[in-house]
């Protein structure tokens, strides 16, 4: 999945992934018995569901370019990036809707957890040291998209993934000439994106061993829309399957990809420092695509955890605010 970008007319250079605990048999069904033994009463904690859904922040509809707008934008009039699959440039109309702030954290998901019988995902990571609540909870496609409609249930919202015109629309704040998610389409490390000496000073302060660990949500300023990490932290799964020419023939209203497919999108970047990455994956433009189980994937056989650094967030698919 890694590449290299050229993103010209801006002179950078653009460089671009927890999963449920591999256990064995025995232990996988003593820890089920012992989800559904607790699942059988369990209460979804009101606290949790109310900041839930304070946490859905509303996105008006509207037309946009979809795809790299660097023909029509760079002062070169030049493509920001080297794929082919994030070409042609196409007018895509959506309807309105309303996108979580965070990424679902593995706090969110031992919620999820706690009330299904389900077992927790990262625990790999919790014997590392590495699961913060607070963190991007690492999941397949489909404990990213299991959550986001329980959630709905939960909250009598029609949730789901996002699609990933959605997506790509809510990080360019409403489909404007963004390069990167951030509060101001631009970086600026140390501000809005994080230096690679930021990500190695909370490293060692946190005793991990990585260098570029993934770090709590939430701590660094929000797009316009209210959207956090929009950039980093998580490669985020969308609903779409996978085709490299989707762009070509794209519906205008409403796309939400091909109808049938082997692999899935995935959208933003793993935590990185933004000096390092500059920022190929964290491109509001970027498309990447994975198996929706990583397990599966190929090139991440031998990996303890290879659901690590895949996420997502959810949407509401209703055109008016949550609580009209």
């Amino acid at each position: 999945m890694r590449k290299t970008w050229t993103l010209k007319g801006l002179g950078l250079m653009l460089v671009a992934v927890s999963s449920a605990c591999q256990s064995n048999s025995n232990d996988e069904v003593a820890h089920e018995d012992r989800a559904n033994a607790l699942s059988a009463g369990a209460v979804v904690p009101q606290v949790f569901l109310a900041k839930a859904k304070g946490n859905l922040k509303f996105v008006e509809g509207g037309s946009f370019h979809m795809g790299d707008f660097g023909p029509v934008h760079s002062p070169e009039k030049l493509a920001y990036s080297s794929d082919a699959d994030n070409k042609p440039l196409h007018k895509v109309t959506l309807d309105s809707f309303s996108m979580s702030a965070y990424k679902i954290t593995y706090e969110d998901h031992d919620a999820y957890a706690q009330a299904t019988g389900k077992p927790k995902v990262g625990m790999v990571a919790l014997k590392r040291g590495k699961r913060h609540p607070r963190i991007a909870a690492s999941l397949t496609w489909q404990e990213a998209r299991d959550y986001c409609q329980w959630l709905g249930q939960q909250l009598n919202l029609p949730m789901d993934l996002p699609t990933e015109a959605q997506w790509e629309y809510a990080a360019r704040n409403r489909g404007q000439f963004w390069v990167v998610g951030t509060d101001n389409g631009k970086m600026e490390l140390g501000r809005n994106t994080r230096t690679f000496d930021e990500r190695v000073d909370y490293a060692e302060k946190h005793g991990l061993t990585e260098l570029e660990p993934s770090l709590p949500l939430g701590t660094l300023p929000p797009n316009p829309i209210g959207l956090y990490d929009m950039m980093t932290e998580g490669q985020e799964w969308v609903l779409d399957w996978y085709a490299k020419d989707y762009y070509a023939h794209s519906p205008g209203k409403n796309p939400a990809g091909p109808a049938s497919g082997t692999r899935k999108v995935v959208r933003s970047s793993r935590g990185g420092g933004g000096d390092n990455l500059i920022m190929g994956d964290g491109l509001s433009i970027t498309r990447r695509n994975m198996l929706p189980d990583p397990r599966q994937e190929r090139s991440l056989e031998g990996l303890s955890d290879p659901s690590k650094g895949f996420t997502s967030r959810c949407v509401v698919n209703r055109s008016v605010p949550v609580g009209q």
